[in-house]
């Protein structure tokens, strides 16, 4: 039985554009789980007791240099975690999944991530948004990001460069956990991940019209506080 209370939301754009930072923010709001897909997959394939998995490392390699993981294999294995989430009785936030058609729609009218989200929510309690950036701002913002090896917390663009000025130690200023660069976040990876981003995530927004859902377009070059004041507005609407 579905809980009218609980809401699911996919925020999408491209590298860079604050998905992560606003699915936190709405975690935060709404008392939902911040399902951060792309940080799971990089626990799982870069787990050393995996390094042994022959398809678990082929997907190392896809992520490593920027390309989307294997559709099917992503799917299998975020589809079990989404469902486990929402049947505990939690709202649920993505950020940035399902990132390709298939994991979105599956191969037919009744399987792929969406499918799952209507049964568990509702249609209209799944809301979909896009933060639109330029490439040169997803570029300038994945370089400059270093992320707290302990908390997960990220230091974002000039913040980074101007802590790291001002403390001797790079520390995370949460939990003073070591800080680092993932192994994502150099200029060509980052121009691997929107080319993947423009031909495999895209053609998931033509797919949500299809089925009747309303894609809200933000601006994500504006500051994060006005980016998620205007996603509020949009679902308390």
């Amino acid at each position: 039985m579905k809980d009218s209370s609980k809401i699911a939301v996919i925020v999408y754009g491209p590298p860079g554009s604050g998905k992560g930072t606003q699915a936190d923010l709405l975690a935060k709001k709404f008392n939902l789980i911040h399902f951060d897909t792309g940080q799971y997959l990089e626990s799982i394939v870069h787990d050393p007791k995996n390094k042994n998995d022959v398809r678990i490392q082929k997907e190392k390699q896809f992520f490593d240099t920027g390309r989307l993981l294997t559709p099917s294999w992503v799917f299998e294995i975020i589809s079990g975690k989404a469902k486990q989430i929402a049947k505990a009785g939690w709202g649920l936030v993505f950020s940035g999944s399902p990132r390709t058609f298939y994991e979105a729609f599956g191969k037919s009218k009744n399987s792929g991530l969406i499918k799952i989200l209507e049964e568990e929510y509702g249609r209209s309690k799944i809301f979909f948004f896009l933060l639109k950036v330029h490439s040169n701002t997803s570029i300038k913002r994945n370089s400059e990001r270093l992320i707290c090896s302990n908390c997960g917390r990220q230091l974002l663009g000039f913040y980074s460069q101007f802590y790291q000025l001002k403390h001797k130690h790079i520390g995370c200023p949460f939990c003073a956990g070591v800080l680092r660069k993932r192994t994502l976040d150099n200029p060509e990876t980052i121009k691997v991940r929107l080319k993947e981003y423009q031909k495999r995530t895209n053609p998931i927004f033509a797919g949500l019209k299809k089925h009747g859902y309303k894609l809200h377009q933000i601006d994500g070059e504006l500051l994060p506080y006005k980016v998620f004041s205007q996603i509020i507005k949009k679902i308390r609407a």
